[in-house]
This record gives C-alpha cells, sequence and structure tokens, in this order.
C-alpha cells in the first residue's frame, strides 16, 4: 500500500511537469493568456524564466519565485527594541515572591540592580518599586545584525553641544589673546609701535586658521589608505596610513624559502630577519624585533616597565591614561636615580680612595714584567725562584668579625674554642680585649674565693643517735632496751586476748583496736606465740 502511494505521487508530479511545459510552450507560441508574475505585471514570454519554475516538493499552484527566497520566514519577527525604564504597576505592600529588597516582582533580591537597604521592603513594607516592563520578542536576520537597533537619535545632541562647547571656548580664547596684544601694543612706546607693528600683525595671523595650509594639507593626504581597523565583519573604522614606499620590495618577497621568517599577512609583521646571512650594509628590512629592540622603542618600553612597577608600589600612574605625566615622572626618576649612583661612587671614592687618580703604575707591574728568576723543570714545575704557594681552602680564612685580631679557633681552653685577643668562647661576642681578659681572671678569683668561704661557714652535720625500735614484721635488734613493768602488762593483755580468742563468749561489745604496736607489745606476742618448728613446743 505504501509503495502504491508513492507510485501515485511520482506519477502525479510527472503528469503536472508535462502539463506545466505545455503550457509555457502554449504562451510562447501566443495560443495561452500571458503569466502575471506576484506584482500582478506580465511576464515578458520572450526572456527565458529558468527561475519561473518552481521544484515539484514545493507543491506549487502557479510558478513563481517563492524558492529563491526565505520562503520559511516568519512574518511575527519584529526590529523594534526594549523600552527602556518603563514601568507598568506600582504596588502599595509588599507581594509574595517578590524582591526582599525593593518589592517588584519581575526580579529577585539577587538580581536588583537598587541600592542595598539595611531593612528591605519585604519587612517594612514602605517605598515599593514599581514593577520593570519585561518584553520578548524574536529578531529577524537584520535585526539581530543591526548595529544602531535601539538607538535613540534624540541622545546625540549631546555631542553636538560638546563640540559647539569647544568650539565657542577656542574662539573666546582667541579673542581673549587678540585684545591681550592689542593692550601690550597700546601700553608700549610709541617709537617702538612702528617696529613691532610687523610682529603684530604675523602674530595675529598665526592665531587664525590658515585655510591654505589646510587644502594644502588635505591636498597631501593623497596616499592616505582609508580602511576597516581591527574588525571581523564589523567594528570601528579609522584611518591607516601606508607607509611604505612602492618601489620597496614586500618584506615577505625577500626570501622565498619557507623555512625562513614567518609572515603574519594578518598584523603584516615579520618578526625575525628574512635574510640572517645577507652583508647588514646591503639590507634595508631586519625584521620588526630590530626596531622594537633598538632606538626610541626600547625607551618607550622601559618607560612602560617603569609605569607598571610605579603602579605596583601605590603610584597613581597609567601610562596609557597619562602619558605625558608618565614621561615626566620618568624623566624625574632617571635624574633621581644618576644622582643618586654618583653620590654613591663619591662616597665610596672619598673612602678607599680613587687609585686612577692616584700615581701611575710603574712599567714593570703594567707589563707584568720582574727580575726574578724562575727555573722549571722538564713537568714545568718551579724549581727555584718563586715561594711555595700554598693552597687555599674553599672555606674562608683570616676572617675578623666583632673587632676581633685573631680568628676563631685561635684558643683552646675547658675543651672549648675561642679567641686568642679576648681569650673568649663565645662565637658571636664583641671582643672586649686585655680589659675582658683580667675581668674574667677577677671574676674566676672571686667565684673561687666565695666557694672556698661557703665550705669553711659549713658545720659538719651532727650524727643523730637514734634509739632503734622494733617494728612489726622486723627481726629483733641486738640493742633493743624495753621497759619491765610495760613488758608486764603486755604480757597480761596478751593472755587476756588468748583467752577471748578461746571462748567468744568473753569477749566485750565493743571492742576497740589501735594501731601503734609498742616493742613490749611486739615482745610480749614473740614470747607467748606458738613456735611451730619448735619441737618442744608440745612440752611447753
Amino acid at each position: 500500500m505504501f509503495l502504491w502511494g508513492l507510485f501515485a505521487a511520482a506519477f502525479k508530479s510527472r503528469e503536472d511537469h508535462r502539463k506545466q511545459i505545455e503550457l509555457e510552450e502554449a504562451r510562447k507560441a501566443g495560443l495561452a493568456p500571458a503569466e502575471l508574475d506576484e506584482d500582478g505585471k506580465e511576464i515578458n514570454p520572450h526572456i527565458p524564466q529558468y527561475m519561473s519554475s518552481a521544484p515539484w516538493y514545493l507543491n506549487a499552484e502557479k510558478p513563481s519565485l517563492k524558492h529563491q527566497r526565505n520562503w520559511k520566514s516568519d512574518p511575527n519577527y519584529t526590529k523594534s527594541w526594549y523600552d527602556r525604564g518603563a514601568k507598568i504597576f506600582q504596588a502599595e505592600k509588599y507581594r509574595k515572591g517578590a524582591c526582599q529588597n525593593c518589592g517588584a516582582m519581575t526580579h529577585t533580591a539577587k538580581a536588583c540592580m537598587d541600592r542595598p537597604r539595611k531593612i528591605g521592603a519585604k519587612y517594612t513594607n514602605k517605598n515599593i518599586a514599581p514593577d520593570e516592563k519585561i518584553e520578548s520578542f524574536e529578531l529577524d536576520y537584520d535585526g539581530k545584525r543591526d548595529r544602531w537597533n535601539g538607538y535613540d537619535p534624540s541622545t546625540y545632541h549631546r555631542v553636538v553641544d560638546l563640540y559647539e562647547a569647544k568650539e565657542d571656548a577656542r574662539k573666546k580664547y582667541l579673542k581673549e589673546q587678540q585684545i591681550k596684544k592689542l593692550e601690550e601694543k597700546n601700553n608700549n612706546q610709541e617709537g617702538d609701535d612702528a617696529a613691532t607693528s610687523d610682529g603684530d600683525e604675523e602674530d595675529d595671523d598665526d592665531l587664525k586658521v590658515d585655510e591654505a595650509k589646510v587644502d594644502e594639507s588635505r591636498q597631501m593626504d593623497f596616499a592616505k589608505v582609508e580602511k576597516r581597523v581591527r574588525t571581523t565583519g564589523g567594528g570601528s573604522t579609522g584611518t591607516v596610513r601606508n607607509l611604505r614606499i612602492r618601489e620597496d620590495t614586500a618584506k615577505y618577497l625577500l626570501n622565498l624559502d619557507i623555512n625562513s621568517a614567518h609572515y603574519d599577512p594578518k598584523t603584516r609583521s615579520m618578526r625575525e630577519d628574512p635574510l640572517p646571512d645577507a652583508d647588514p650594509d646591503d639590507k634595508f628590512y631586519l625584521g620588526d624585533n630590530q626596531y622594537r629592540n633598538s632606538g626610541q622603542a626600547l625607551e618607550f618600553k622601559q618607560m612602560n616597565i617603569h609605569s607598571w612597577e610605579a603602579f605596583d608600589k601605590g603610584q597613581d600612574m597609567h601610562m596609557q591614561a597619562a602619558p605625558s605625566q608618565a614621561e615626566l615622572l620618568y624623566k624625574n626618576f632617571k635624574v633621581a636615580k644618576d644622582k643618586l649612583k654618583t653620590q654613591t661612587k663619591d662616597t665610596i671614592m672619598e673612602k678607599y680612595g680613587n687609585a686612577s687618580t692616584e700615581d701611575e703604575i710603574p712599567m714593570e707591574l703594567l707589563l707584568g714584567q720582574s727580575e726574578r728568576q724562575v727555573e722549571y723543570d722538564r713537568a714545568g714545575r718551579i724549581i727555584k725562584g718563586q715561594e711555595v704557594i700554598l693552597p687555599k681552602s674553599k672555606y674562608e680564612e683570616d676572617v675578623l668579625t666583632n673587632n676581633h685580631t685573631s680568628v676563631w679557633g685561635s684558643w683552646w681552653k675547658d675543651h672549648q674554642w675561642g679567641y686568642r685577643c679576648c681569650q673568649q668562647t663565645i662565637r658571636n661576642s664583641y671582643c672586649t680585649g686585655s680589659a675582658g681578659i683580667e675581668a674574667a681572671e677577677a671574676s674566676l678569683d672571686l667565684m673561687k674565693a666565695n666557694i672556698a668561704r661557703k665550705e669553711a661557714c659549713e658545720e659538719s652535720p651532727k650524727k643523730v643517735e637514734e634509739k632503734r625500735m622494733a617494728a612489726w614484721g622486723s627481726d629483733v635488734p641486738e640493742d633493743l632496751e624495753l621497759n619491765e613493768e610495760a613488758l608486764a602488762n603486755a604480757l597480761k593483755k596478751e593472755d587476756e586476748r588468748k583467752r577471748e580468742e578461746k571462748d567468744e563468749r568473753k569477749r566485750k561489745y565493743n571492742v576497740k583496736y589501735t594501731n601503734d604496736v609498742t616493742p613490749e607489745e611486739m615482745e610480749a606476742y614473740r614470747m607467748k606465740r606458738v613456735h611451730h618448728e619448735d619441737p618442744m613446743k608440745d612440752f611447753l
């Protein structure tokens, strides 16, 4: 079924095309009425209308040139622009979803262009901003690329007013200068009037614009080339002067080797030298880098660097915004720098002297000649005539610091290194000389005297005779002295304790224990306790 539909459509298109050809032949022969175009005009049949036959896929009822245009164009396209600053509604209270800062419904607080309020309109309900008019429309092809779309021509009167104000100021200044010169002329003496009259007329002529010179300058601009500057399909236009003499060979034709200096056709620059091996005297072009690194270009580069560094250090200076100020500050900087260099040089020469201003160097030292005889062996070693040069160390030698007259390590005492000049053992100490040595010796003697006096004043500690006591769990000392009465009482108490252990009924209700054990009680316990290792314990 689908194939049958395709076959019917192809057959119908062939029949329509055949009928269209027959109709055109009949019109050429005058047998059919003439065809009218879209504007209602008669199409000349003698002119071949190749474009009048529309393709079959347009399904056009009559031949037209519709397929030659953008027949899919949307009639809704417009070239209108946004209504700037238009407002549509002024609310009196805050509405939900509006901007929290100003109260307008057409944007959020993040995109609000009003001044941030201390307390937003959401909380104050005051000074609610009106809603902006938001438009959305589609631009056609020309409207998207129209550079002046949305431009208000009435704003150009500001530019006109500015130029008129400048012209009025210029005329006013010229008039004041003329009046000033006339006053000076009247104040001069009568004898000088005749001599200076010619000069004043020349000055007055200089103040006026010489139209003849202007015409001459315009005529001299015949070599000026008008072209677009830095534009890609649209941008600012300007004037570019072609400074190259037409008789000179173009820089890209000097060397046709592919591996030679690169030529950029967009900027018309060739940085490297196209003929590096040629004679410099015969070359008229050495590459753009040669011009950048020589002459005033190098000075201009240094001035740029100075302005950048000065701006980074906080100075209000900009090479492009105020070039005259930057150039003046750079000149002052160079003068101050030269003055500082001269002052430093004079200070050094004043301190160390200037060998160039002293007596001339002897000819022997100047030419490196002397009367000393030096003998060498076959290997080139010196045998006689010159002192043996000791090899130098990679470390610094004979460096005296902190007013010392000897190096560190020239003194040794009590397993410590020091300086021999002041006998100090501190590395970064300041030299005190012989006075420091005497002071150190005096302090050492004083310290020794104080130690001796302290040892003499201290008495030897007396030996305290301690009475050795028998403690719980310790052996009985041999020099133990016991009180016989206290021992008898302790034996009685021990017997009572033994009886209470045997018969619990005799134990009192309130029992008082004490941790203080006397030697007598300890001896009574030893005497009454059962000695299990004693073989005669059963006969006691």
